[in-house]
C-alpha cells in the first residue's frame, strides 16, 4: 500500500486518517540506498499508526548505488540553495544538480501528499538536520543542514534528525517552549 493512499486507492486525508504524514529517509527503513550500497547503520521503526512515505533524494536526484562519498565544500544545504558553495565527491566530482534535483523531488512529494515534515538520516550533505561532514572528507561533523533538509525547511516544512525521532510521540512533535 502506498503511504499516502488507503487500500482502495482513494488518497488518503487527515479527516479520514486522523494523523499527519511524514517523509522518511529510505535508508532509516532499511532500504539499501546509501552511498556505499547499504542502509543507515542507525535504523527507525515508525510508530505502528504513522504514516510514512519513504524517500531518498540522492537517488531521487539520479545519483546511483553505491556512488562515491560526497560533502557540502564550503558552507551547508542553504548555501548549496542560494548558489554559494557545492556538493563534491571525495574525488572532485561537482554533483551539486543530483543533490538539488534529489531536494526539489523531495518538496514536491512534500507538498502533494501534504506531509508535514520528514525525519531524516543526520549528517547526509542531502538529509543532514542538524550536523552534517564540513566538506574536508575526514568525517569531521559541524552544525549544518544538508541541502533537502534546507529546503524542506526553508519551505515550512519540520525536519527531525533521525537520532530525535521518537516514535511514542506522534508527528509532529510539539516544538520545545521556549527559554524564559
Amino acid at each position: 500500500m502506498d503511504a499516502t493512499r488507503g487500500t482502495d486507492n482513494t488518497p488518503t486525508t487527515f479527516a479520514q486518517e486522523g494523523r499527519p504524514l511524514f517523509l522518511m529517509s529510505a535508508c532509516l527503513a532499511g532500504t539499501c540506498c546509501a552511498y556505499d550500497g547499504g542502509a543507515a547503520k542507525e535504523e527507525v521503526a515508525p510508530g505502528a499508526d504513522a504514516r510514512v512515505r519513504l524517500v531518498c533524494p540522492e537517488v531521487m536526484g539520479g545519483l546511483p548505488t553505491p556512488r562515491d562519498r560526497a560533502e557540502i565544500v564550503g558552507g551547508d544545504g542553504f548555501d548549496v540553495l542560494d548558489g554559494r558553495v557545492r556538493v563534491l565527491t571525495h574525488r572532485g566530482e561537482d554533483v551539486t544538480e543530483a543533490y538539488l534535483a534529489g531536494a526539489r523531488r523531495t518538496l514536491r512529494i512534500a507538498q502533494a501528499s501534504g506531509a508535514v515534515g520528514a525525519v531524516l538520516q543526520d549528517y547526509s550533505p542531502s538529509c543532514g538536520c542538524r550536523q552534517i561532514s564540513d566538506g574536508t572528507f575526514r568525517r569531521n561533523r559541524v552544525p549544518g543542514q544538508g541541502v533537502t533538509a534546507a529546503l524542506l525547511l526553508r519551505n515550512g516544512f519540520q525536519v527531525v534528525a533521525h537520532h530525535e525521532y521518537d516514535a511514542s510521540i506522534p508527528f509532529p512533535p510539539a516544538p520545545a517552549a521556549p527559554p524564559d
